[in-house]
């Protein structure tokens, strides 16, 4: 006989983010503590598309784009580049955001492992011309609770960065002291015709790098600014 979770099964984190404004997520939460113990296969479908559903809120949130088709890895890695996970005063510590890059790259690991349960084990998912295999509640458990973790901690992020309140153009022109600095360091790039301004390049293509650098040149008391190699926190 399958063994069962806990016929309590509450998700914590997804229901703080609801709390603080991830409201339409509500049935899914409540399809998935469901599902844990009466379908652990849709649990697994579900799992999955909760996370895909909060990290595409908070990238139109924020004003990033994605693409439709994209997956959800991809949708993941795009969030977690965009979020600001290192407190200002901790931006500039390399240790810390060599540690907070492996802790990441973990959880992108777990997003991609969700992902290929759903493919594999889900109910729900695209048909297969052989039997696929049985989960029990215990697995299912495993991949609601680290749904769960993942959701809440990316949107609890999300909402405390104090720059949510400014546009992506508003959040650039308030820092115009380190925008000129950047650009008179490293030069206009110039091609064929046409030149472009590293700070914008910077901000644009790497917001999180961005942020860090723009942590560093205040924490020197607005010193000359410049990127390094570690500078960049990868998933």
């Amino acid at each position: 006989m399958a063994e069962s979770p806990n016929t309590d099964f509450v998700m914590h984190g997804a229901r703080d983010a609801m709390a603080a404004g991830l409201v339409h997520i509500e049935e899914q939460v409540k399809s998935i503590e469901q599902a844990v113990v009466e379908n652990p296969g849709l649990a697994f479908d579900f799992s999955r598309t909760l996370i895909e559903t909060a990290c595409k809120t908070i990238l139109r949130e924020r004003s990033v784009a994605y693409e439709e088709s994209d997956d959800l890895p991809t949708l993941f890695r795009t969030a977690t580049r965009t979020l600001p996970f290192l407190p200002v005063t901790a931006s500039s510590e390399t240790e810390a955001r060599k540690s907070l890059g492996k802790t990441l790259s973990a959880l992108h690991t777990a997003v991609q492992g969700i992902s290929e349960l759903r493919n594999k084990c889900g109910f729900a998912s695209h048909g297969s011309g052989v039997a696929r295999p049985t989960m029990e509640g215990i697995q299912a458990l495993l991949a609601a609770q680290a749904a769960d973790t993942i959701v809440g901690f990316l949107y609890r992020v999300h909402r405390q960065d104090r720059s949510l309140s400014l546009t992506p153009e508003e959040f650039f022109n308030q820092n115009s002291t380190f925008n000129e600095s950047l650009d008179k360091n490293l030069g206009l790039f110039k091609i064929f015709e046409s030149e472009f301004r590293p700070s914008e390049i910077l901000f644009k293509l790497e917001p999180q790098t961005y942020r860090i650098c723009l942590a560093e040149f205040e924490g020197d008391g607005g010193s000359e600014a410049t990127t390094s190699d570690d500078a960049e926190v990868q998933p």
